[in-house]
């Protein structure tokens, strides 16, 4: 290397096998009875985690259940052979948990009734630590100076039998979640936030599953080209016809119909049946084959009254509007969103943690959107109700107080100047 050559950082090792090879997954209850025994001998926390079909399959079960323990070892679990692992609870009732992002694996685990005692999240913790890049192996790299063998989070895990490789992979998950969770916890202490990571760790174990979404079918991609309430409406009943059929075989709606499918056809709102074939993405075999279905959606929802037609913009569900239409439905509210926003992000730079740990947008939101009494005891019971922590609490209650306070009151109309008019609500299906 000559003196003009800028020096190349070490290689990190690639760990690309378990230290104790891969285990076939367990299938049978005398397997999983062993394993047991095994796990309730061991020592120490126990790692989890779980692979789901996501992108290939309606439910969101777990397809593979992993856990590692000091002195047990690495297993695998296929809970399509052995859906009760309640068992396990019994032996593990006074055991930390260690889950990578735990609120995207408990409602699966739940339902093969697995329910942790204690948790320790090592996403979250990276998040309360204020780093940005939390993925499992970026995070094992930064932290252990490992990088793991990755790169089947996306495969279809429903697949059998599931492939040696995807086996390595699932087995390297919980390999080092151990060792980064030590290492974690004392950087959580030394940064005097163990406090903060107990206060979400719990929130994350004892979190209800979420309510179901309000219109969840306006979240198709594509919608905001649509012009009209009637074409809203197609894409509406098209929504629901998909998701009904996706329901029943078991399939991620949009392997059976594209977003941009439902949209093309709210645009071009077929008369008939073979108007919608005409469609390009409907020309396709699949399509063909339930262009029968589809097209009764879209006459159902052609066949609507303009009374039961979709509203142009849906509340959010929660009454409250995206805040992009604050400043034209309630400048008030709007200059409050701003300050608070601001506030919070200040803290967070300030205490080294991500604005969306430190308080969640939607607790912002709902406070800003109807502010109760801008008092430290009225603003620190809303946030309680709404969900925030104690530690988040302390720190931001008296900024989010004075953002409160201080955003201007609604300006007073000029007298003689007529108030400006809210335009009305499109009623027919015209553009």
């Amino acid at each position: 290397m000559t003196e003009n050559e800028p020096e190349q950082a070490p290689e990190v090792p690639l760990l690309s096998q378990p230290a104790d090879g891969v285990p076939e997954p367990l299938v049978a209850s005398g397997e999983l009875s062993r394993f047991v025994d095994l796990i309730a001998a061991g020592t120490g926390p126990v790692a989890f985690d779980a692979e789901r079909a996501s992108g290939y399959r309606y439910s969101q079960r777990a397809y593979l259940i992993q856990l590692r323990r000091a002195g047990a070892g690495t297993a695998l679990i296929d809970p399509i052979e052995l859906p009760a692992l309640s068992g396990l609870n019994a032996v593990l009732q006074d055991t930390e948990w260690l889950l990578h992002a735990a609120s995207q694996d408990l409602p699966c685990m739940a339902e093969l009734g697995l329910h942790p005692p204690r948790l320790f999240d090592t996403e979250l913790a990276g998040r309360l630590l204020g780093e940005e890049r939390v993925a499992l192996g970026t995070m094992v790299e930064q932290h252990l100076g490992v990088r793991l063998e990755k790169g089947h989070s996306a495969a279809d895990w429903s697949t059998r039998p599931l492939p040696h490789d995807w086996l390595v992979y699932a087995a390297l998950d919980v390999e080092l979640l151990s060792d980064l969770r030590d290492v974690l916890a004392a950087a959580l202490h030394d940064a005097g936030k163990s406090e903060w990571a107990r206060q979400e760790f719990e929130a994350v174990r004892l979190a209800p599953p979420p309510p179901p979404r309000s219109e969840p079918w306006r979240r198709t991609s594509g919608i905001h080209a649509l012009r009209n309430r009637r074409q809203l409406a197609v894409v509406r009943s098209l929504w629901h016809a998909r998701d009904d059929y996706a329901a029943r075989r078991d399939v991620a709606p949009g392997r059976l119909l594209p977003d941009a499918a439902i949209v093309e056809a709210a645009k071009a709102m077929p008369k008939r049946q073979a108007d919608l074939l005409a469609i390009n993405v409907f020309n396709g075999p699949r399509q063909r084959r339930q262009a029968e279905r589809w097209f009764a959606a879209i006459e159902t929802a052609l066949a609507l009254p303009d009374g039961e037609l979709p509203t142009s913009t849906g509340s959010g569900g929660d009454g409250v509007p995206p805040p992009a239409r604050w400043r034209d439905r309630d400048p008030a509210a709007a200059e409050r969103l701003a300050r608070a926003r601001a506030a919070v992000s200040a803290l967070a730079e300030e205490h080294t943690v991500l604005a969306q740990n430190l308080l969640a947008s939607d607790v912002i939101r709902r406070i800003c959107w109807e502010p109760p009494t801008p008092t430290t005891d009225a603003v620190r019971a809303r946030m309680g109700e709404l969900g925030a922590r104690q530690w988040q609490i302390d720190l931001t209650l008296t900024a989010l107080t004075e953002a409160l306070q201080n955003a201007p009151a609604a300006e007073t109309p000029t007298p003689g100047t007529p108030p400006a008019e809210t335009p009305a609500e499109p009623t027919s299906d015209g553009d």
